[in-house]
């Protein structure tokens, strides 16, 4: 024994770690980020503009400025940072604000309930006995809301499996659980050889077809409505199941992993990217954050590691699969079905 402390600052930084995020999601909320991407605004004009009462206005914009997403001038102004002005503008078609937007109004409540989740491992949202997601479905502010998000937060990744996957050697992709169509959009705006199809719940229909207007694409891309429970997926060459697999218990996971393999013609490929654990579950801590927000939003919903999902692969059926990390935090598996006349 030395007679020295331990320091106390990492503990404390998480603990209060609440605090940078409520500052982060209510300049979202406020608009703060978007005020000034036209240009820089003293405290009190930018007060002004995004209604934020002078008592609080300097502090809040300056811990914006300490946390790095305002940067403030010699004379007072106030600017984004290249970042913030990069993702947080609401006028960008990068803007990832929406995600935030679903973080502040339901789950940062939510995860208020962590401790009761913990100890009866049921959800904290209230779901009136439906999944989470027909229960989301009946309420259409919460749904105009959710698939807004589930386009920002997908955003980063589906550009990087248009980048990274080999779509020159496939001719048709399927997104399975598309809600706007955020891969497919980015598919076949990269891509133009690919046919695209949105598998999704029917209420799905108009968001997606919207989207695809709004982004140039519609002559690339079609809706099919059906529920992945009970209808086959639509065939094609890739089946991609993103952000899918978290919200349901292992008997689902397999079930939806054995009906794209079915879908898939041989020499076909699946994609399946989350917020993957790491292997040895030790390291990625958003990863298993992921997880237990699943644990206070879904009935049996969990995360998982790379390694799990491949095996997963392995048992169904598929020859090979490889990992690749993608931007935003999330990880692509993809598995690859065996060509005939393929040896083992």
């Amino acid at each position: 024994m030395t007679g020295e402390h331990p320091q106390a600052n990492r503990l404390l930084q998480i603990g209060s770690a609440y605090r940078q995020a409520k500052v982060l999601l209510s300049a979202v909320e406020l608009g703060v980020f978007s005020a000034l991407a036209t240009g820089p605004l003293d405290a009190a004009a930018l007060a002004n503009r995004t209604q934020v009462h002078s008592r609080a206005a300097c502090d809040f914009f300056d811990a914006l400025v300490a946390l790095g997403l305002l940067t403030r001038d010699g004379e007072g102004r106030y600017r984004n940072t290249e970042e913030s002005d990069h993702y947080l503008d609401g006028a960008k078609p990068t803007y990832l604000g929406a995600s935030f937007d679903q973080y502040n109004r339901r789950e940062y409540a939510l995860w208020g309930s962590l401790t009761r989740s913990l100890q009866t491992g049921s959800p904290a949202a209230e779901t009136h006995g439906q999944d989470h997601f027909g229960s989301l479905y009946s309420d259409a502010a919460r749904f105009k809301t959710f698939v807004t998000a589930m386009t920002s937060g997908s955003l980063l990744a589906a550009q990087g499996i248009t980048q990274q996957f080999p779509w020159e050697n496939y001719e048709s992709l399927c997104d399975v659980g598309t809600a706007q169509g955020c891969l497919p959009v980015q598919v076949a705006s990269a891509r133009p050889h690919v046919r695209a199809v949105g598998f999704d719940l029917p209420a799905l229909r108009p968001a997606f077809e919207a989207y695809a207007v709004e982004c140039n694409v519609a002559d690339r891309l079609r809706f099919v409505g059906g529920d992945f429970f009970k209808d086959p997926l639509p065939p094609a060459d890739v089946i991609v199941l993103g952000r899918v697999l978290h919200n349901w218990d292992l008997e689902t996971k397999k079930m939806l992993l054995a009906k794209a393999y079915r879908a898939i013609p041989a020499g076909g490929a699946v994609i399946v990217y989350d917020m993957l654990i790491d292997d040895d579950r030790r390291t990625n801590s958003a990863g298993l954050l992921s997880s237990l927000n699943m644990l206070l939003w879904t009935q049996g919903g969990f995360g998982y590691t790379a390694s799990d999902c491949a095996g997963w692969l392995h048992a169904i059926g598929f020859a090979d699969t490889s990992v690749r990390e993608l931007p935003g935090g999330n990880s692509m598996i993809i598995g690859k079905k065996r060509r005939r006349g393929d040896g083992d």
